[in-house]
């Protein structure tokens, strides 16, 4: 029961903050606004809940060395998102025309903010977290990439290529950032800056969602499998590329680390070999 507790308090605050987000779209000032609050508010719900459901304190979102952990992934995001762009533009695929919206960039800076928050605490905080417990960390990294997505489907723009390219490149990415780390901080920063460098730097489409113009008035055109089309460069094969190279990196971590989680079936037949006469 502890995994749909946790879902249904993080979801209402994510449902929540997302309709009012929305319907405030048209003012960048308080979309700034609602989205941190959602944001901000999303934490402390994902806390008491994990509190009230497993009795142990959140320890994955806790405050000491969170900002340099968020920092870090922001950089990572930034830096990512920026390679995709810079191959798709030497390729002539992406063009700057000139300043865009500075406020729109505001904006989504709010809203990118709380997707980030809610979308990790849903997805790697409850659900891999949940998961990996009982089958491992494969098979949760797996599990919960299909489940992410699959839920880019519902976007306006969305294509079965985009929720796999979204599955791989970030439910993968993200997962194996948690895994290394073993705190949400990290997945939480590169998510936000992937999001943010996308729509309010390079005003890019993200995930098929209509998203607004950011800091460049700029042009994505050519070759689906290289821009994305409309679901924009999440659907690049760059960005696929680039995904699984991090995701790489961050498992190699988690292995160094010890934190890799073994198949529960093998750690049962581990046990029952040790104890066996010799």
């Amino acid at each position: 029961m502890r995994l749909v507790w946790q879902l249904l308090a993080v979801s209402a605050v994510a449902l929540i903050g997302g309709r009012s987000a929305t319907a405030v779209q048209d003012n960048p000032w308080l979309t700034l606004g609602v989205g941190l609050l959602t944001a901000v508010l999303a934490l402390p719900v994902y806390g008491w809940v994990v509190r009230r459901t497993e009795h142990r304190p959140s320890t994955e979102v806790a405050r000491e060395g969170a900002a340099a952990a968020i920092g870090r992934g922001v950089l990572i995001g930034v830096a990512l998102f920026g390679a995709v762009i810079a191959n798709i533009a030497f390729l002539g695929y992406y063009t700057v025309d000139g300043l865009g919206s500075p406020s729109g960039a505001v904006g989504l800076f709010g809203f990118m903010a709380a997707a980030a928050v809610t979308e990790e605490l849903l997805f790697r905080g409850v659900l891999f977290r949940i998961i990996e417990e009982r089958t491992g960390t494969w098979i949760a990294l797996t599990l919960t990439g299909v489940l992410f997505g699959l839920a880019h489907l519902l976007n306006p723009n969305a294509s079965v290529w985009g929720a796999i390219a979204i599955a791989v490149e970030a439910g993968g990415m993200l997962a194996a950032a948690y895994a290394a780390t073993r705190n949400l901080w990290v997945p939480i920063g590169l998510h936000f800056g992937w999001n943010f460098a996308a729509s309010a730097i390079f005003s890019t489409e993200v995930s098929g969602n209509d998203t607004a113009q950011g800091l460049l008035n700029a042009t994505t055109s050519g070759p689906v499998p290289i821009t994305g089309g409309d679901f924009g460069p999440e659907g690049s094969l760059y960005s696929v590329l680039f995904g699984v190279l991090v995701m790489i990196v961050f498992l190699w971590l988690a292995h160094r680390r010890g934190h890799l989680v073994p198949l529960r079936r093998d750690t049962a037949r581990a046990a029952a070999t040790a104890t066996l006469p010799r």
